[in-house]
């Protein structure tokens, strides 16, 4: 997916042109080494998904962009870059957007200690822009640890619920989507129950998010994911597909011998494709598709026409080309 239908507002496709000399411009130290480290991912290009939000809630969708509402976008856009290269390292991911990744390249201390310093160039930039968005900003961070280690605990556990993946995805990827619409509100000004209304949405259109991540990581390719297909089965990371697959006895006679352990390559083959070949994929389209209309929802709050018509595009949208999707 992509940030299409954000970018038909006109205030939102030019905030985003001048955010990207910021983005790299706050990561530069003057050290040439750490420069070409944190500016990896950046130069792989991306979605710029989160700022994207963060420059709408922001822009109302055609008020031209001001610097506070660009810095907004390049805080949240780094914590995401932050959590990419730690993620990789706890992955022992080779392949992100299509390159190598940074764990693989300079090694996993690099790695860590480089996010750690995108973590702080975020912070730096959330303190400039008040007491309210630097709260925010570190609150957002302790949810995304919590969702983390919520996922690293569930880790190989064949009885994970749906409520224990719901709340690890709450954390790990929903917060910062919330997050980046609630900065871009607070940053215009908004009205309080506008801030609501949009970090409600980032909060649904997070959830969705993941959730289609989490399907293509059963169906997708190599190509369309830019990192290996069926990781987070390999790591023994169980999403809604597989808890649902599990629920079908016939499947789960044949699913669960497979799962409880690292997986090997044909094994991960064939744990995909009993999973892909059930009608778990379906019923995990349809939960996703519940999250856009409560998403939707949340955006007829908003007083800008153009805006509400962008987020529930974006928001129905989001589950196109999947088996069963719209």
């Amino acid at each position: 997916m992509n940030a299409a239908p954000l970018l038909s507002l006109p205030a939102v496709e030019d905030a985003l042109g001048r955010l990207e000399p910021l983005l790299r411009e706050s990561v530069r130290s003057g050290e040439a080494f750490l420069d070409d480290v944190t500016r990896h991912l950046i130069d792989a290009g991306g979605k710029r998904l989160r700022p994207a939000l963060a420059l709408a809630a922001a822009t109302a969708g055609d008020r031209p962009a001001r610097r506070e509402d660009l810095l907004g976008g390049v805080s949240v856009e780094l914590v995401h870059l932050a959590s990419l290269y730690h993620d990789d390292v706890m992955d022992e991911a080779t392949i992100r957007r299509n390159v190598e990744t940074v764990n693989a390249r300079w090694g996993n201390l690099v790695a860590i200690v480089a996010g750690d310093f995108l973590l702080a160039r975020s912070a730096e930039i959330a303190a400039g822009l008040g007491t309210e968005v630097a709260g925010l900003l570190a609150h957002t961070l302790g949810q995304l640890c919590q969702g983390q280690v919520a996922e690293v605990h569930g880790a190989y556990r064949v009885e994970r619920t749906e409520e224990q993946y719901a709340t690890a995805i709450a954390g790990k990827t929903a917060a910062l989507m919330a997050t980046s619409c609630r900065i871009g509100a607070i940053t215009s000004g908004a009205q309080r129950a506008q801030v609501e209304a949009l970090t409600a949405y980032g909060r649904c259109f997070g959830m969705l998010f993941q959730l289609r991540d989490d399907i293509l990581d059963v169906v997708g390719t190599e190509s369309e994911l830019g990192k290996p297909s069926g990781q987070d089965l390999a790591e023994g990371i169980y999403t809604l597909p597989v808890l649902l697959a599990l629920q079908q006895p016939e499947v789960a006679e044949e699913l669960r011998p497979l799962l409880g352990q690292p997986l090997a390559q044909p094994e991960r083959d064939k744990a995909r494709e009993i999973v892909a070949a059930s009608s778990a994929i379906g019923a995990s389209v349809r939960v996703g598709q519940r999250y856009a209309r409560q998403a939707a929802e949340a955006a007829e709050a908003l007083p800008d026409a153009p805006l509400r018509r962008a987020l529930a595009e974006l928001a129905h949208s989001t589950l196109e080309g999947l088996p069963g999707g719209t």
